[in-house]
């Protein structure tokens, strides 16, 4: 489950929502459940997640729960980041 909280639908709020659908529709598709949740619209949830900075994306699934901030642009980052390998040789999974 990803959960990725934007601060209103401004020029990067949507760019980095564009980033993410493309990398859950690539290397995650069918792996990932996301929630888009507007810190605007939903505060309640910010403040019980601990956001403090947009765009910030959660993976609550699997745990460990893991955090990235920023515009989501660098797909490898953000694999290697919430610890989701495409399998695509991201990086060897040895669990």
């Amino acid at each position: 489950m990803l959960r990725l909280f934007v601060a209103g639908m401004t020029p990067r709020s949507r760019r980095t929502v564009e980033n993410l659908r493309r990398i859950c529709d690539g290397p995650l598709a069918g792996r990932v459940d996301l929630e888009t949740i507007d810190i605007y619209q939903q505060p309640h949830l910010a403040e019980k997640h601990q956001v403090v900075a947009a765009p910030t994306l959660l993976r609550l699934e699997p745990l460990p729960q893991r955090r990235l901030v920023g515009d989501l642009s660098d797909e490898a980052r953000v694999l290697r980041g919430l610890d989701l390998h495409s399998g695509l040789g991201t990086g060897n999974d040895d669990r």
